[in-house]
């Protein structure tokens, strides 16, 4: 009998955010399968929590896949948790769920914190609808061209940025965006300095520190204009 794979969401930032069932997920495990086992073992540790872990991020996931197959069809349990939130969101994570269902593997993925959702729930946007954009390339062109497929659905647009990189994507992002589109972004949620940043775009570049530090989350009203990529 093969185990079970189970993706298990784990905190964006407050460690008391996790489901009891969460817990007894990965106290039950024959494996954890960690994005960055030092940050997992942070949650562990405080959990009281000791299990074998391996390491299954972006640059190993093609290489890690086989062997967690592998544990798997020797009938051990496997928890996957990403760095923090629900696994398989931005993450290779989908990448191991699609390889487990091609070889009949039981997938068992637990609800918990996503720090799109979390945003989305305290922006002040609509939320009958929105587009989860991930990661947004670095090329102002590729860009542009993300959101001239989306615009048009008239939805709430999310994404995930380095702090970094938020003043250039924000650049790019003011010649396509109208003045008074509606734009919040959301930082360091769940932890002891939660902000959510909102204002037209000339108001969040004065709003924001000078330094950024922390997650960011941006989210954009879906009153947006037609662009070109020309």
């Amino acid at each position: 009998m093969t185990g079970i794979l189970y993706l298990v969401a784990t905190p964006i930032g407050n460690l008391s955010d996790i489901t009891l069932r969460a817990l007894e997920t990965l106290k039950n495990a024959d494996l954890i399968a960690c994005e960055d086992t030092r940050h997992s073992k942070i949650l562990l540790n405080h959990y009281g929590i000791s299990k074998p872990l391996t390491s299954f991020y972006e640059q190993n996931s093609f290489k890690k896949i086989p062997y967690i197959i592998g544990e798997l069809k020797k009938g051990k349990n496997v928890a996957v948790i990403s760095e923090a939130g629900t696994p398989a969101i931005s993450d290779p994570g989908f990448v191991l769920v699609g390889a487990a269902i091609d070889e009949n593997i039981k997938v068992v993925p637990l609800p918990g914190p996503c720090a799109a959702v979390t945003a989305l729930c305290g922006c002040g946007l609509p939320t009958d609808g929105f587009v989860f954009l991930g990661f947004l390339p670095r090329k102002p062109g590729k860009i542009k061209k993300i959101f001239q497929r989306v615009i048009e659905l008239e939805k709430t647009i999310i994404f995930y940025e380095s702090p970094y990189r938020l003043r250039a994507t924000l650049e790019v992002l003011s010649e396509i965006i109208p003045a008074d589109a509606n734009i919040v972004v959301a930082r360091e949620l769940t932890k002891k300095f939660e902000e959510f940043i909102k204002g037209k775009m000339d108001e969040i570049a004065a709003k924001l520190p000078e330094k950024i530090l922390g997650e960011i989350t941006v989210l954009i009203s879906p009153k947006l204009k037609k662009v070109t990529t020309d």
